[in-house]
Order: structure tokens, then sequence, then C-alpha cells
């Protein structure tokens, strides 16, 4: 049995009166593609940031990579890798600048940076663009380039905050070829989503809504167990229920 890289117990946050996340509890094992899914305001991006250890939770603990994120958020920062809807770029650098500065914030030498840049820039087929400007590249491009940089120093756990959002079904398709490749080199994907297709690609996925995680199991089960084609309808089976807005 694979080991549990995230474990969450009872992890709440709450702003006020208002329950951002309330009680969850859940856990990821090493190298599986998990899905963390919700409408705007159920509560997933603060989750997210919790476990980041971005945001100290109000009750309930959790480990990521074998890390508290309580008492030990600056190891589990050390550990991951993220990428948020933004990425996380210099477009005033070219490719290789990106790269090399990126390397050295995670700690690289010089030659592990220099090696790894080689290698990337070969496997995504970028080698002719090492000295381009990265705000004159494609978005596809950039995401790709967004996401390889997020696990450059080969993390247990990368976070992924809607990663594919305003590129096409086939550029999306590409990236999820990255994310299969990352989950079979044993780094755990952790990702959030608004494209329930993209959903039947994890392996598991939970579901949640103002605040709580409503369903959690393989896209097939939860096809079977709600009696539908499709994650899309699982996902709008749930979201009926939600009585809360954007947070």
């Amino acid at each position: 049995m694979k080991k549990e890289v995230i474990i969450a117990d009872q992890l709440t946050k709450q702003f006020g009166d208002f329950v951002a996340v309330d009680h969850i509890s859940f856990s990821v094992a090493e190298g599986e593609i998990f899905g963390f899914l919700g409408a705007n305001g159920a509560g997933k991006t603060t989750a997210m940031r919790m476990l980041c250890g971005l945001s100290r939770p109000t009750d309930g603990r959790a480990e990521v990579a074998g890390f508290d994120i309580l008492h030990q958020s600056e190891e589990v920062k050390k550990h991951i890798g993220y990428m948020s809807q933004k990425f996380a770029l210099y477009d005033d650098l070219t490719v290789s600048e990106n790269l090399k500065l990126f390397g050295g914030i995670y700690g690289l030498s010089s030659k592990q940076i220099r090696e790894k840049t080689n290698t990337l820039l070969t496997e995504l087929g970028f080698q002719s663009e090492r000295k381009t400007m990265v705000k004159s590249l494609p978005l596809g491009w950039k995401q790709k380039l967004a996401f390889s940089l997020s696990i450059f120093h080969e993390p247990k756990i990368v976070f992924l905050d809607e990663p594919t959002g305003g590129v096409d079904p086939i550029t999306r398709r590409q990236f999820w070829e990255l994310i299969y490749q990352a989950a079979d080199r044993g780094i755990t994907v952790f990702v959030t989503t608004h494209y329930m297709d993209e959903a039947e690609y994890c392996d598991r996925v939970s579901i949640m809504v103002d605040g709580h995680i409503k369903a959690l199991d393989t896209p097939r089960q939860l096809k079977q167990q709600f009696g539908v084609e499709t994650m899309y309808d699982v996902f709008l089976r749930l979201a009926r229920e939600a009585k809360r807005g954007d947070n």
C-alpha cells in the first residue's frame, strides 16, 4: 500500500462567523492524481492555501509530505511545488532565465540547473525557445513552462490551482500528459479544476459544497453511486445543494 503524503483531519478555516472550510478529513497517496473540485465559494482555494502552509487553520490538523502544516509550514513549502491560476512566470525574462531564477530559488546548484534546463527544454520541444522572452510565448506554452517550473526541484507533491484555464481542449489534453508523466515519477498531484472532463482523468476526486466534502471516490465509483453518465452530472447533482456564493 502506498504511503499517504497528505493527511487532513477535521481541517477548518473560519473568518469571523463565516466557516470557509468546515472540518474536512481526507488523505492522498503518494503518486496519486487527486482532483479537488467545487464551485466558486465552496472553500477549495482556502483549503489548498492551508495545505501549502500559506494560511493557518482555525481548527483541525494536516500533514503534507510528513510535515505538520501548523508547526512546520516552512518545511512543507520546501517539499511542494505550486502553480497558481496566473502562472508565476517572469514575462520580461527569457525561458532559460526563468529556469535559472527558479532553480536558484529552489536551492539547486548551477550544474543541476544547467542539466535540468537542457533536459526540460528537450522534453517540451522548447530548445529553439531558450532565449525567447516569456511574454511572447503562446498561452499554452506558458502553462507547460509554469508546470515544469513547479516541479523543477522534484517536489514530493505539486498543487495545481485551476492550471488549464483559458486554453483550447487540445492544449489541455497535452497539459494532462505532463501531469501523468509527473505522477509516473512518483510526484503526487493535487489539482483543482472547473472542467468536469478533467475530473475523469484523476485517480480520485473530492467534491466540496459549502465548506464540506460531500463526495470522495474514484470517478467511476462516483458515477455509479449517483447513477449518472458523467462527472459533470455528479457535480451538478451536488452543486444544487450549495447555499452560498463566492468566498
